[in-house]
């Protein structure tokens, strides 16, 4: 009897472990891979997911390096992902990690929030990080399980617009977005602002085209469309949060800098550092969302995550400016690092 009731609690005792999630191991073909399992005696597992491609050469590839990033750096952790996701596919996408018994879901959008919110209600003791979460988002989730990482949408507008308030000659720049979601609008906004105020200080009147919005990510036509558009509307330099779009923008400026004989109209590129994919790109706005990602590890390993904004910006490290081309004159390179430290000092625009 006492050794059948031995065999039982063994068998109960595997069950918890492998609840809990341990070494993922092997891949997910379901989900494209993405094993990087880790040592140590206890594992833990992310599941990511994305409606775009991890190959668009965009935002999608950026997220997908900086949490395969971020994995690296932790090697008690694995992940999975699944992308190329429909709207209606995120819930579950999300269920099915879960089920899986992961430790963590990630999600790099606003575009997420709805469907994670709903599952993390479902699944208490999963945790949930939502890049470009809103600030209100985590207090939205019923059992405090879930977590923003949120990047300062103003301060990346600001690091594009300052170089485009530098470098436009026509004085009209340009923005395209993906989703009108609350942090693009902000990264727009920044944008305009430090463009302008920049301009002012050269003598130049800087104006902003409405930004436009092509309601998806991964349809690069329409950034080739708006890009054409605009550019007949005298802008020069352009900014965008829209992934593939972004990469049809830069192939239209391309052409058009091709036919014109010389490189006049400017991309700034983000969230990574893009310098030499296009002609046309003079400089990045870099994101490090791993440093975000990895402080989400962090906390789910100490019993401490959800419920609150894990902020990251250029007095932390998590923004910063990317490489400039020789495009960008010597003068104003020199002129534009100043004006990114008046950022990190808190004194820009003040």
């Amino acid at each position: 009897m006492k050794r059948s009731i031995a065999i039982l609690l063994s068998l109960v005792l595997a069950l918890s472990l492998a609840a809990c999630g341990g070494n993922s191991g092997g891949s997910d073909s379901a989900s494209g891979g993405g094993d990087s399992s880790g040592g140590g005696e206890k594992t833990y597992r992310v599941g990511f997911i994305l409606d775009s491609s991890i190959n668009d050469g965009g935002w999608g590839t950026a997220c997908y390096s900086e949490l395969n990033a971020a994995v690296e750096k932790n090697p008690n952790w694995s992940m999975k992902y699944t992308d190329n996701l429909s709207h209606d596919s995120f819930y579950d996408a999300m269920v099915a990690y879960c089920n899986e018994g992961f430790d963590l879901i990630y999600a790099p959008g606003g575009e997420y929030t709805d469907a994670m919110i709903q599952v993390s209600a479902e699944y208490p003791d999963v945790c949930f990080a939502l890049l470009n979460g809103g600030e209100d988002t985590p207090g939205l989730a019923s059992n405090g399980n879930l977590s923003s990482l949120l990047p300062n949408g103003q301060q990346i507008g600001w690091i594009a617009g300052a170089l485009a308030g530098l470098m436009t000659e026509s004085g009209t720049i340009a923005f395209i977005g993906g989703m009108e979601l609350t942090t693009t609008l902000a990264k727009y906004q920044g944008f305009c602002e430090a463009a302008q105020y920049v301009g002012e200080q050269g003598g130049k009147t800087i104006r902003p085209l409405d930004a436009v919005y092509a309601n998806t990510y991964d349809d690069s036509s329409k950034g080739i469309e708006f890009a054409n558009a605009m550019i007949e509307q005298g802008a020069d330099v352009f900014f965008g949060d829209a992934s593939a779009v972004d990469s049809g923008a830069r192939q239209a400026i391309d052409e058009y800098n091709a036919k014109a004989g010389s490189i006049s109209v400017y991309d700034i590129a983000q969230p990574a550092d893009y310098l030499g994919q296009n002609e046309c790109i003079i400089g990045s706005q870099i994101t490090d969302n791993s440093s975000l990602i990895a402080l989400s590890f962090e906390a789910v390993e100490n019993g401490t995550f959800g419920g609150e904004v894990l902020f990251g910006n250029l007095q932390n490290g998590v923004l910063s400016p990317g490489a400039l081309s020789d495009l960008v004159p010597a003068e104003k390179q020199e002129q534009y690092n100043a004006y990114i430290q008046q950022m990190i000092d808190g004194t820009f625009m003040q």
